[in-house]
C-alpha cells in the first residue's frame, strides 16, 4: 500500500472512532446514558468483555509449527515494545501531579486492538493480523499489571497489590486461551458463539463511554495542555522511531517488523480512559489525550509503516 493508502486507512479507523464518541457524546447531553452510567458499565468491560477479547483471539489461531513460532516471536516482540515504553516514558511528567500517571500510561499503551489489527490487515493481509494479535498477550498482561500499578498510584487506597499480579482479567484471560491454542481444542459453537458476541462489545462500548467523558471536559481546552504534546510526541515519534532501530538491530525483518512498528505507532489506547476511571483519576484528562493523540496518528503511522517496509 502507498503512504496515501496507508493514511486513509488510519483516518477511516479514527473517524470510525470518533463517530461512535459523539454517539456517546450526544447521549450523555440528552440524558439517555450519562457519566454516571458509564462508571457502571466500566467493571463490564473489564471483567467480561476484555477477557472475552482475549479468548476469542486465541480460540481463532490455528496451531501449526510455523504460527506457534510466529505467535512465540509477536509476543517476545510485543513485550519488548512495552517494556521499552516503559523504561523511557519511566522520567517523564513527574512533576505533571496526579495526572501524571495518566501521561505516562498513555505513553506505553497504544491502541493494538482497534488501528494495529485493521492496519496490520490491510497492509499485511492474515500474517499481519496474527503477529498483531500476539502483541495483544503482553499487552494484556503488562496493562492489568502495570498499568494497574501506575494508574492506582497517589490514589489513597490499595488499588494494586501483589496478589492481582495473577488475580485480574487480563492475565486471567491469557491463562484461560493459551491452553485452547497449545492444545488445539475447539470451543463448542454454544460457548464460542456468546464469547464472539461480548468481544464484539469492546469497541463500541468503550467508545460510548468515551464520548460521555468527552461531554464532561472543556473542548476548548484540549489543544492547551502541553503534557498532551509530549505524550504525542513521545507515543508517535521518539518510540516507534527507537522501537525501530531497536528491531532492526536485533535483526527484525519483514512482516514480523512491519507488524510491530504498526503496533508501536498506533495511538494511546482507549483503555486509558477506562483506567483512569477505575482509578479515581481525571477522566477529561485521559479523554483529551486519547483524543489528540489518536489525530495526530493519522499522518505518523503511515509514516513508520512505510519506513519498516524500506
Amino acid at each position: 500500500m502507498s503512504f496515501l493508502q496507508n493514511a486513509a486507512a488510519a483516518g477511516g479507523q479514527v473517524a470510525i472512532l470518533f463517530i461512535l464518541a459523539a454517539v456517546g457524546f450526544c447521549c450523555d447531553k440528552a440524558g439517555l446514558y450519562t457519566e454516571k452510567a458509564a462508571r457502571l458499565t466500566n467493571d463490564l468491560l473489564f471483567y467480561i468483555v476484555t477477557p472475552a477479547v482475549v479468548i476469542q483471539a486465541f480460540s481463532g489461531m490455528e496451531r501449526t509449527a510455523s504460527s506457534t513460532r510466529g505467535l512465540l516471536f509477536a509476543v517476545a516482540g510485543g513485550a519488548a515494545l512495552h517494556l521499552l515504553a516503559i523504561a523511557l516514558s519511566w522520567p517523564l511528567f513527574r512533576k505533571s501531579g496526579e495526572d501524571g500517571p495518566i501521561y505516562r500510561f498513555a505513553c506505553v499503551y497504544g491502541n493494538v486492538g482497534y488501528m494495529a489489527l485493521p492496519l496490520a490487515q490491510a497492509t499485511l493481509g492474515d500474517a499481519g493480523v496474527f503477529y498483531c494479535s500476539g502483541v495483544l498477550v503482553p499487552f494484556n498482561l503488562l496493562a492489568f499489571t502495570h498499568g494497574v500499578w501506575l494508574m492506582s498510584q497517589n490514589t489513597g487506597k490499595a488499588a494494586f497489590s501483589p496478589r492481582k499480579l495473577l488475580l485480574n482479567p487480563g492475565v486471567v484471560s491469557v491463562l484461560l486461551g493459551l491452553p485452547l491454542f497449545w492444545t488445539g481444542v475447539q470451543l463448542p459453537d454454544l460457548l464460542l458463539e456468546p464469547v464472539r458476541l461480548l468481544a464484539q462489545l469492546n469497541t463500541p462500548l468503550a467508545m460510548l463511554m468515551f464520548g460521555t467523558y468527552l461531554a464532561h471536559t472543556q473542548l476548548r481546552t484540549m489543544f492547551c495542555r502541553p503534557q498532551i504534546y509530549a505524550v504525542a510526541a513521545f507515543k508517535l515519534l521518539l518510540f516507534p522511531a527507537a522501537a525501530l532501530f531497536a528491531a532492526r538491530l536485533c535483526g527484525v525483518s519483514g512482516v514480523l517488523l512491519t507488524a510491530l512498528l504498526i503496533s508501536a505507532s498506533a495511538p494511546t489506547a482507549n483503555n486509558t480512559v477506562l483506567f483512569a476511571a477505575k482509578y479515581g483519576k481525571s477522566t477529561p484528562v485521559a479523554s483529551q489525550t486519547v483524543t489528540v493523540v489518536s489525530l495526530f496518528s493519522i499522518v505518523t503511522m503511515p509514516v513508520f509503516i512505510a519506513l519498516s517496509q524500506v
